[in-house]
Order: structure tokens, then C-alpha cells, then sequence
């Protein structure tokens, strides 16, 4: 069988996605920059005539959220979502992404770095596996799962120039429609270029299909992301709350300790999960070489890319560029740390040419590799969605958004939902926002400044109480929630919790200023009297861990 090498990864990773299919919106899914926020933007923007749209404003959050502040209209998420319900899209999303996460890095190692030895389409396949597990940040869609078939196609083209099969050309063109440019190809089609410049000096040969290719991605990439041109260009009336970033004060030290933390343990939006198998492969792979007398090239430079991509996310965060960022606002408003997304293709590529060198020169070799293989990939295997988030107490889709409880609030409340804005208190205002609420509080990744400080004007009693959320919310506040000082960052309580807010602190009238007609609160208020707020009525079902409290604002 000419593929049977591909059937059994391909069996796993269907075992592996089965809990979406059987438990649909029962799955254990995560809530951090997933649920609380991605999910909401694109069923907001797919039910909204704001589709097209170049400067309209989405009344549902914060009194009209600028149309820029969310994906474009030629993001094939957002047509997922257009053509889904969202937990289907999503679903689909996460089946796409595992699939061309194993075939770009089978085709990568395949076809590039373990070429023509014997036993390394096995091999193949089972790196392939492990990195397709993997727990991509779900709304980057293709931008880490994709990448390593990214690169097998940049470097097809730059070997076969002419003759590269059409197909590959396509999937080149396709690929910026399901992935971001700002979060990791702005990075990788950097390095990309430098790869070109560099192989231009050497050679002395002007590489043109590959030059082509480069532009070609980056052009698409550019016409994508139109909104984010169009009011960089021409919206100099919109000043974004990123105006204000100002991240990175760490010294000398601690730069050092988050370098080392994220080169041994990586970040939560690229988890890599190599510190106990794929390091010491590495290194051993490296020993045998040396014994053996080579050089592994392609392993060092992988390695020692890995090593720069800490080392870049690290000193992003020390106080010394804070002058540089004071001085060119481009530093300051874009992440330049994203860089670390990168890190998952090179270790697992590292992974890849380690367990050839010792397939080959080890004996009994071959077994070695594949216990390794079937040991991360059991590793990764539980880092599934359901398995971690249900082991972790976490909320399933249903049991987050819990529509049937804030049903039966709209109709208590029996105004039409536009008719009036909420606020929520120990809840992601998300919640509320899936649901159909208008809110004043929201979290996103760009809006405007000055709604920033009106807002700050309602929840200042409370940063008052806590630096820490303070510093948090000044410094960077695309969180923009009802703080309270008692809670931290905490925005998820149960109707299990026993806290009650004995002394919440906001200004009651800086919110009816800013609309706010109803405040959610998952824990009751026991000044609520104090601060013009009445209890109108709580609401629990069987079907919701939340019990939630309505007032209303007098």
C-alpha cells in the first residue's frame, strides 16, 4: 500500500478531534483569547451588515465598535462563521488545522530534509503527527499550524523554479485567506526574504519565481488586511487605545529568566511541549554526530533559530527599548515579541532531523525512534481540548455561554436588547455579547482611546484598591472590564463560588453616562443600595453553573 505509512497518524488525529463530533457543544474548549473574546468577534461581525463595510461602527459593544477593530472580510474564518453556527465553525476550523499541520510537515521533512533514506516517510509521518496535535491557539487558524507547509513551498519553489507543480502555487496563494499576517507571516516572510537575499549572494543568481512568490504572498496578505491599510492611510481620526501601550519595563534579570523560560518551556499561545523529549533528542543527535564525525547543519541552524526567537520575545520586554518605543510609536502599538509563533516549526523540524541522524547511526536506532515518536505524540495527545479543559474544571461551550439562562433574562428584562446597554462583574463580558447584549465593557484588540478613558472613569475606585490592576489596565487595557480589586483577574464565577462583593467601588454615575442601564454580576453586591444599584431579580437553570444577579442602575 503506497500510503500505508500516513493511515495510522491520520487515525489518531481523527480519535483526537472525535470529542468535538460526539460532544458538540458539550466539548470542554478553551476560554483564554478563545471563548472570551475570537468566538464573539466573528459571530458579532457575521451577524452584522458591517461586512463590507470600510467605516462603520458595530453597535453591539461599547457604543459602536469601530468596523477596523475586527476581522476582514476576506478572513475565511469569518465565512465560516458566515455559513456556521460557531461551535460548527469552529469544529471545522480545528479539523483544517490539523490536517495541513500533518501534511506540511510531512511534506516538509519529506521532501527537503530527510529526502531519499530509507524508513523516513515513518519517520515523517510521525513527526508530522506530533506537531498536527499540537494545541494551536485556535483563532491563528493556519498562522502556526500552517506554517511548515509554507515553507515546503517556498523552498519547492526556490528548487524547482519553472517546474513546480501548479497545485503548489495555489496552496501558496490560498494560505493567507486562513492565517494571520501580523501575528507570525510578517515574521516568517521576513526570514523567508533574508533566505532569498542571502541565497542571491551566494549564488549570484537573481531568483526570480522565488522573489515572485514572496511578493505574491505579501500582496495578498496586504489586500486581506485592507482595513488595517485603510485606517493606517486614511482614519486618522480613529486613535486606538494601543496609543497608550506601554509595555516593557522588565531589567536585565528578568529579561534573562523569560528567555530561559521561553526557550525551555515556550508560550501559551505556541505550546510546544519539547522540554522532555525533543531537547534531549536534540542534544543526543547532536552528540552522534560529533562521535560519527559531521556536522548536523540543518539541526544547528534550526536550533539556533530557536534560540533567537527566545532571545527576540525576551529583550521586547526590557526597559532599555523603552526609549525606542517612546520615540516611534510602530514599536510601541505592534507586538514585536509575536515573533516567539515561530518557535513551534523549528523545534519540531529540529525534531524531525534529530530522529534521522539517530535512525541511521544508532543501532537499534530505528526502535529508538519510534518509542520517541509514540511517547510526545502520547504527550501531546493530552493536551486535546477536552482532555485538558474538562481535567482543569474548566466550562464546556454550552455551560460558558449559557444561552437558555440569559434567555430568560432578555425576556425578564423584555426591551428589545438594543434598547439598552449591560455591563457584567465577575463574568467576560462576552458572555453577554454572544447572547445578544449591548455592552460598555468588551475586550478587543483595538478601539477607541477616549472610550478607554471614559470607561476608566467608572472602574477608577476600584484600580485605585489594586496596583496590579491598575498597571494592567493603563498600560495596556484591551481587557476593558468591571475590575474589582477583590476579584484580580478572575472573570469567571461559578454559582459554586461563596465570594460576595461586599464593597464594590464604581462610579455609578460615570456609567449611566456611558448608558449602562443593567449591571450582570456572577456574585452578589451587598453595598448594591450604596451605589445606586437595585437587585431586580436572580437567575439560575440546571443547565448553567452561573447564577447571576441582575440590578438595575437607578
Amino acid at each position: 500500500m503506497k500510503y500505508k505509512h500516513i493511515w495510522i497518524p491520520l487515525v489518531v488525529l481523527l480519535v483526537f478531534l472525535s470529542p468535538y463530533y460526539i460532544l458538540g457543544q458539550d466539548t470542554h474548549i478553551r476560554v483564554h483569547d478563545n471563548m472570551d473574546s475570537n468566538i464573539v468577534w466573528y459571530k458579532l461581525l457575521s451577524e452584522s451588515n458591517l461586512l463590507f463595510s470600510l467605516d462603520g461602527t458595530l453597535p453591539n459593544v461599547i457604543n459602536g465598535l469601530p468596523r477596523d477593530a475586527l476581522p476582514s472580510s476576506l478572513d475565511a474564518m469569518v465565512w465560516l462563521y458566515i455559513m456556521f453556527k460557531p461551535f460548527t465553525a469552529y469544529v471545522i476550523n480545528q479539523t483544517i488545522m490539523r490536517f495541513v499541520a500533518f501534511y506540511g510537515m510531512y511534506k516538509l521533512l519529506n521532501a527537503h530534509f530527510l529526502k531519499g533514506r530509507n524508513g523516513t516517510k515513518w519517520l515523517s509521518a510521525g513527526v508530522a503527527l506530533c506537531f498536527a496535535l499540537l494545541p494551536f491557539w485556535p483563532s491563528g487558524a493556519l498562522s502556526i499550524a500552517g506554517l511548515p507547509l509554507a515553507l515546503h513551498l517556498f523552498l519547492t519553489i526556490r528548487r524547482l523554479g519553472k517546474e513546480t507543480p501548479k497545485h503548489h502555487w495555489g496552496m501558496l496563494l490560498l494560505l493567507p485567506f486562513h492565517s494571520s499576517f501580523i501575528l507570525t507571516f510578517i515574521f516568517f516572510l521576513g526570514g523567508i526574504g533574508l533566505f532569498w537575499l542571502w541565497d542571491w549572494y551566494r549564488t549570484r543568481r537573481f531568483n526570480g519565481l522565488f522573489f515572485t512568490a514572496i511578493v505574491a504572498m505579501i500582496s495578498i496578505y496586504l489586500v486581506k488586511n485592507y482595513l488595517l491599510v485603510h485606517s493606517i492611510l486614511f482614519n486618522e481620526e480613529h486613535i486606538p487605545h494601543r496609543n497608550e501601550f506601554n509595555l516593557g519595563h522588565k531589567d536585565l534579570k528578568s529579561v534573562y529568566d523569560l528567555f530561559i523560560h521561553d526557550f525551555l518551556n515556550a508560550h501559551t499561545h505556541d505550546w510546544t511541549f519539547h522540554r522532555t523529549i525533543i531537547l534531549p533528542t536534540v542534544l543526543v543527535a547532536l552528540a552522534v554526530g560529533f562521535s560519527k564525525k559531521f556536522i548536523p547543519y540543518n539541526m544547528i541552524w534550526a536550533m539556533a533559530v530557536n534560540v533567537v526567537l527566545s532571545a527576540c520575545y525576551a529583550i521586547w520586554y526590557w526597559e532599555g527599548l523603552r526609549a525606542l518605543k517612546d520615540q516611534f510609536m510602530l514599536l510601541n502599538t505592534f507586538n514585536f515579541a509575536r515573533i516567539h509563533f515561530l518557535s513551534p516549526l523549528f523545534w519540531y523540524l529540529s525534531f524531525g532531523i534529530a530522529l534521522g541522524i539517530i535512525g541511521r547511526h544508532v543501532k537499534f536506532g530505528k526502535v529508538f525512534v519510534g518509542i520517541l515518536i509514540i511517547y510526545q505524540s502520547m504527550i501531546l495527545f493530552q493536551t486535546g481540548e477536552e482532555f485538558k479543559y474538562e481535567k482543569i474544571g474548566t466550562p464546556t461551550f454550552n455551560e460558558f455561554y449559557s444561552s437558555s439562562l440569559f434567555a430568560d433574562i432578555e425576556k425578564y428584562i423584555g426591551e428589545e436588547q438594543s434598547e439598552y446597554r449591560v455591563v457584567s462583574v465577575g463574568l467576560h463580558p462576552a458572555i453577554a455579547q454572544y447572547n445578544g447584549f449591548y455592552t460598555l465593557d468588551t475586550y478587543n484588540v483595538s478601539f477607541p482611546l477616549f472610550y478607554k478613558h471614559q470607561f476608566r472613569e467608572v472602574i477608577a475606585p476600584e484600580l485605585e484598591e489594586s496596583p496590579v490592576l491598575e498597571n494592567y489596565f493603563d498600560t495596556w487595557g484591551s481587557r476593558l472590564y468591571m475590575y474589582v480589586s477583590d476579584l484580580g483577574k478572575h472573570y469567571f464565577f461559578t454559582k459554586k463560588s461563596d465570594k460576595t462583593l461586599e464593597q464594590l467601588d464604581i462610579n455609578t454615575e460615570a456609567l449611566k453616562e456611558l448608558g449602562g442601564s443593567y449591571v450582570f454580576s456572577a456574585l452578589p453586591i451587598e453595598n448594591h443600595k450604596k451605589i445606586d444599584l437595585v437587585l431586580e431579580r436572580t437567575f439560575e437553570n440546571k443547565k448553567s453553573p452561573l447564577k447571576i444577579y441582575l440590578y438595575r442602575i437607578e
